[in-house]
């Protein structure tokens, strides 16, 4: 009854469009007083949840990510995207998918990374032929791809959240993208003999070359990311400080179209966007509190405990769960609303707390791009000017993909664990 009159709390103050956040804190507020918990509990869980070093790095990687795609970055990328796999019939769109990966390792933030490919490659692929809605579908799946390739915002939450390695989860998310990855460029594949999708370019070893020279300098990003952490160079915060001090000396040495000004108008919209996740986090933590005073976590082991004798079907209905959450609330407030109540009983079944973290970030990325709500999948269609219900009948394959390469994720948890594993950093 208590937590019902909460989320009713909460659901009101959303409806009358006030900021996630902030629903959350005066919901929980709301939740103490109707429980007649002491409110001592506000102040010391706001402290409690918001103590993690490792939030550090979440300011060095979001300016990193606003710099690089400010300098324009993202067109490097794309033209080796394209001198990589354009020309195969539907190149362009394969192009999409290769450069959401590329680009996701570089920009941390998705909103961000739809921003820049919807700006750069929907024109080109309407000059192609592709249909707007075909165009959306590729930025929309390729960056619900990318949610898995570090350095993911989410990724340092969760991992923070559920107590986990950042470094392993980073290192863990390189495979499961490139498999949810190879689907869709599959998928591609097929659409363009179906419907008629021309080669981008001839194969050229001199374009290659050339789109490779302009890409080194934001491809060292990658590069110093796998290599650091895989060799155990530096930690997730001393990673975000690396990369955030490499895009200020490329952006003043070797792009030269960002001013000073500029460059700490990003600092202050990157300490403006750090403070509403940490803020996220730390009211986050009183409804973590309701729940546990109300037995939740005991609640949902009865009702799971079916699906607990066979892991892929309990990952399976955790992920079903995280995806209807990321699409009705964004990605972070299912990250510490809903995955701290599962995990504990996850980890009880002898789930790998990397593969199960792994699946879940999976799961958000793909919720941000579900219709009818997705808050990442309506910006890509603002992008392409095409209608929710239109959109629709050519997103299905799509999504059919993603969910194929979920299901592969989670039934071979060796593709989240064999890198960390490697390097040592698990079991």
């Amino acid at each position: 009854m208590l937590l019902t009159a909460t989320a009713i709390v909460f659901v009101a103050f959303v409806a009358l469009s006030m900021p996630i956040v902030f629903a959350l804190g005066l919901a929980g507020i709301v939740g103490l007083a109707l429980g007649g918990f002491p409110l001592q509990m506000l102040p010391s869980s706001l402290v409690a949840g918001s103590q993690n070093w490792v939030l550090l790095a979440i300011p060095s990687f979001v300016f990193a990510g606003m710099l690089m795609e400010r300098c324009g970055m993202s067109h490097a990328l794309v033209d080796l995207a394209r001198a990589l796999v354009g020309w195969l019939r539907g190149g362009l769109g394969m192009s999409v998918i290769v450069v959401s990966y590329f680009f996701s390792d570089i920009c941390g933030s998705k909103m961000a990374e739809v921003s820049a490919l919807g700006s750069t490659l929907i024109p080109s692929l309407k000059r192609a032929g592709y249909r707007p809605e075909d165009g959306a579908s590729l930025i929309s799946s390729g960056t619900a791809m990318g949610m898995l390739v570090p350095p993911a915002i989410f990724m340092i939450v969760i991992g923070d959240v559920t107590n986990t390695s950042v470094v392993a989860l980073f290192l863990a998310g390189f495979i499961p993208a490139a498999t949810i990855g190879l689907c869709l460029c599959i998928l591609v594949f097929i659409q363009a003999h179906i419907l008629g999708w021309p080669r981008d370019t001839r194969p050229s070893w001199r374009f290659l070359l050339k789109a490779a020279r302009e890409a080194a300098v934001p491809m060292v990003v990658p590069v110093v990311i796998f290599g650091g952490f895989f060799f155990g160079v530096f930690t997730a915060t001393e990673a975000g400080a690396i990369v955030a001090a490499y895009a200020f000396l490329a952006a003043l040495l070797y792009y030269r179209n960002v001013t000073l000004r500029e460059m700490f108008y990003i600092a202050y919209e990157s300490a403006l966007l750090t403070a509403a996740v940490v803020f996220l986090l730390a009211v986050a933590t009183i409804f973590q509190y309701l729940m546990g005073v109300t037995e939740v976590p005991a609640l949902l082991a009865k009702v799971l405990a079916p699906l607990g004798a066979t892991h892929w079907l309990f990952l399976l209905g955790t992920a079903l769960m995280t995806m209807l959450f990321g699409m009705v609330l964004e990605g972070l407030p299912a990250a510490v609303v809903l995955i701290p109540v599962v995990f504990p009983i996850a980890k009880e079944l002898g789930i790998h707390p990397i593969h199960f973290d792994i699946v879940q970030t999976a799961a958000v990325g793909i919720g941000l791009f579900l219709p009818p709500m997705g808050v990442g999948l309506l910006m890509a269609l603002r992008f392409a000017q095409v209608p929710v219900g239109r959109h629709a009948k050519s997103y299905w394959p799509y999504l059919i993909a993603l969910l194929i390469g979920l299901m592969l994720i989670i039934c071979i948890p060796e593709l989240s664990l064999f890198l960390p594993r490697s390097a040592g950093m698990v079991r």
